[in-house]
């Protein structure tokens, strides 16, 4: 039976108080005098990554919508995003007296840019179209530099702009701990296909789903979001318009599915869903945890869709984006609503957040990518605030609050 380390400190906690021991046992940092949790036990790192405008012929040019982001390594960090959006500087704030009285823009300590929502935000543009409602190519998007690496310190060391013409709007990306070749999977929800690549991006191997056809049968997906896996199947969150989770073999092959359309948002029927945005695995007991996001709820299920639990996220505006669960058996949540990362055991009991609004380094907008390297810094990307940002643990902070490092099995 696996004991957390939240259980262990809870028991270390109540010790200190039946010796009169006085303690803080609430902080990240027990007894630290003043400050605030802003960044939890994280300390953000300054000025990581590389900016897009510093590449050659790229000085206009910054990072579109951040979608995803996995940590191979500390040295080698996958980076995904939809492309770039023009390199400016935060404009002056101006009066609207034609919208309405008292209006200016930008709105003081507030993001002034979306760079995922909005007509003149990251591209693809409507679903069925050619994306003219978002502007003018080479003047309001640039559709390059979609997946990059960078190493430890930020710096790119691979571009993978041989891809950018495959991807129309790369949602996620991630590793399979069991494939010891390391291979790179890419989720297209537009493209409604899960796209799988060499580990150094030079060949596409594999292709699930057909591109740019939407269905609902073992062969197609219509807007899958996410992939999680266990070591002889994965499992697709099938998505945006599906309401499944759609299970297969390492190798591809399909072996079923499960879930039915559900009537949001307060749909409370075992195996109804609506969005079906995230989804995570817990490699000991093999339970399947799928976040319900228009319904503000996580379903369990066996690992062939039997109904386990399910545990509610809290009423609106909660707007979960994704679920991870490390080695240490740890749901954490992204809500994009909240600006909080939450955490949980996996029975549903709520254990700690933490998490604050803005674009300023270590704020955030839109979390909608996680990732945890072997040093334990955390990574994520937001598609609001267009970028990915990387945490480093702060020194003496209590190790339960750390987001769990990645089960590794085939490679570490």
């Amino acid at each position: 039976m696996r004991i957390s380390l939240f259980a262990l400190a809870l028991l270390a906690s109540s010790l200190q108080v039946f010796s009169q021991t006085p303690a803080n046992t609430h902080s990240a940092v027990p007894n630290q005098k003043g400050g605030q949790d802003m960044f939890g036990p994280y300390e953000v790192a300054a000025d990581w990554p590389q900016d897009i405008a510093e590449l050659d012929g790229h000085q206009n040019w910054t990072y579109g919508a951040g979608q995803g982001v996995f940590a191979e390594s500390p040295d080698r960090i996958y980076l995904l995003h939809r492309g770039e959006l023009p390199n400016i500087d935060r404009p002056a704030q101006t009066v609207y007296p034609d919208a309405g009285p008292a209006l200016s823009f930008p709105v003081a300590q507030l993001p002034w840019r979306n760079a995922s929502v909005g007509p003149r935000s990251s591209l693809p543009g409507a679903l069925d179209g050619e994306d003219t409602d978002r502007g003018t190519p080479g003047v309001d998007h640039n559709w390059e530099h979609c997946l990059i690496v960078v190493n430890r310190e930020g710096e790119i060391i691979e571009e993978w702009t041989q891809w950018d013409s495959l991807f129309r709007r790369p949602h996620a990306l991630a590793m399979n701990p069991y494939d010891p070749d390391k291979h790179l999977w890419v989720v297209d929800d537009y493209r409604h296909a899960l796209f799988k690549f060499t580990n150094d991006g030079s060949e596409l191997v594999q292709t699930i789903g057909e591109p740019n056809v939407s269905g609902n049968d073992d062969s197609h997906f219509s807007r899958p979001t996410f992939i999680a896996f266990l070591p002889d199947a994965m499992f697709v969150a099938d998505g945006y318009a599906n309401t499944r989770v759609v299970k297969f073999d390492h190798d591809g092959n399909y072996l079923m599915e499960w879930g039915q359309a559900g009537d949001p948002p307060n749909e409370t029927r075992p195996g109804y869903m609506n969005n079906v945005h995230g989804i995570a695995v817990d490699a000991e007991s093999r339970r399947v945890f799928v976040n319900d996001r228009a319904n503000n709820r996580v379903q369990v299920f066996t690992e062939d869709g039997e109904y386990l639990d399910e545990w509610s996220f809290g009423p609106e505006p909660t707007d979960i984006h994704l679920i991870y669960i490390g080695a240490d058996g740890v749901l954490w949540a992204a809500d994009r609503a909240t600006t909080k990362i939450l955490g949980y055991d996996l029975d549903g009991n709520f254990l700690y957040s933490w998490g604050t609004f803005g674009d300023f380094p270590g704020a955030q907008w839109g979390v909608h990518g996680m990732s945890v390297d072997q040093e334990g810094n955390f990574y994520i990307a937001e598609v609001g605030n267009g970028r990915v940002q990387k945490y480093e643990p702060k020194e003496g902070a209590r190790p339960e609050l750390f987001v769990g490092k990645p089960v590794y099995s085939a490679w570490e």
